[in-house]
């Protein structure tokens, strides 16, 4: 009995998760629809409730201030905007922060999350996963004279919470798992480990032997 129980709660818990997630997401989204003037609203047009319409009316709303934001006369708007937010005291900073956060992570050419390594924290000895999250940090490397890289260790299960720091990067070991395994085994405390490609090559070495 306690096979198949736990057979079946591998089955329908992962479901039961994804289904609530998805649904949260959803419903937060199609609270955009409210933008829209009462009479435009689908509800209101349709006589039913669609879901999944405000996830579509998301999209073209940042598609759209994408294109808008991309040429010569968006990019003034932009400007004249941020100019504006300039002068809020608190929401300057609140504003200028996340903008800086965004456009390190989502840059195309960026390196910001783009690697995992392993680090010797809290004490030697003991490796904890972390995340590069820039090799150029300026007046620290000035000042401690050593070439350092900045590194986010999250905690688990959640990982938006955790430690920034600073480590020499002769002291860091460069992982070949993707950014995304190395989110899945954080979560998982350790638990869902991803498969190494070189442990196949081995693997496939010693059959063939």
């Amino acid at each position: 009995m306690k096979k198949y129980l736990i057979a079946g709660l591998l089955v329908w818990m992962p479901l039961g998760v994804t289904f609530l997630v998805v649904r949260a997401i959803v419903g937060f989204l199609d609270r955009t629809l409210l933008l829209l003037p009462q009479e435009y609203q689908p509800d209101n047009l349709l006589g039913i409730h669609i879901p999944g319409l405000g996830v579509l009316l998301s999209i073209i709303l940042v598609l759209a201030t994408g294109m808008i934001v991309a040429n010569l006369l968006g990019r003034r708007l932009v400007g004249a905007w941020e100019s504006l937010l300039a002068r809020i005291p608190l929401v300057r900073s609140l504003y200028a922060g996340i903008k800086q956060i965004m456009e390190a992570v989502l840059a195309s050419d960026g390196k910001s999350f783009r690697k995992v390594l392993l680090v010797e924290y809290p004490r030697k000895g003991v490796w904890s996963l972390a995340f590069m999250t820039s090799d150029n940090l300026g007046e620290v490397q000035a000042k401690t004279g050593v070439d350092v890289v900045s590194v986010f260790i999250p905690t688990t299960p959640n990982p938006t919470s955790g430690f920034v720091l600073m480590i020499p990067k002769n002291e860091v070991v460069e992982l070949d798992m993707a950014v995304e395994d190395g989110l899945k085994m954080i979560i998982s405390m350790g638990v869902v480990v991803p498969p190494w490609e070189k442990d196949n090559l081995l693997a496939e070495k010693s059959v063939s032997k």
